[in-house]
């Protein structure tokens, strides 16, 4: 794998207060994925970008959100979210 295609696979990471306690207690990382990547596609990438170990990885897909802009309701688009677990003694610095 590339290393621009890995960046076309793992768009951003998730900083919420929930995914930066993850980070502290447990070594999991959230990050926004490409909608088509699978677990093996994502846990390379994360793995070629940051230079750790992935013992695991857990996607989700979340549906978009309704939206009010005056008297119009649109729909955002649907995000996927990779948790990925670190192996022991390796860290993401994302601050």
């Amino acid at each position: 794998m590339q290393m621009s295609e890995a960046y076309e696979i793992i768009l951003k990471p998730v900083l919420t207060e929930k995914s930066t306690s993850e980070q502290e207690r447990l070594n999991v990382y959230r990050f926004e994925v490409a909608g088509g990547a699978d677990k093996v596609e994502i846990g390379s990438a994360v793995e070629r970008i940051f230079d750790v170990g992935v013992d695991g990885v857990r996607t989700m897909l979340r549906p978009g959100k309704m939206r009010r802009r005056g008297r119009s309701y649109f729909q955002t688009s649907p995000r996927k979210i990779a948790v990925v677990t670190l192996k022991e003694g390796d860290r993401i610095d994302l601050l």
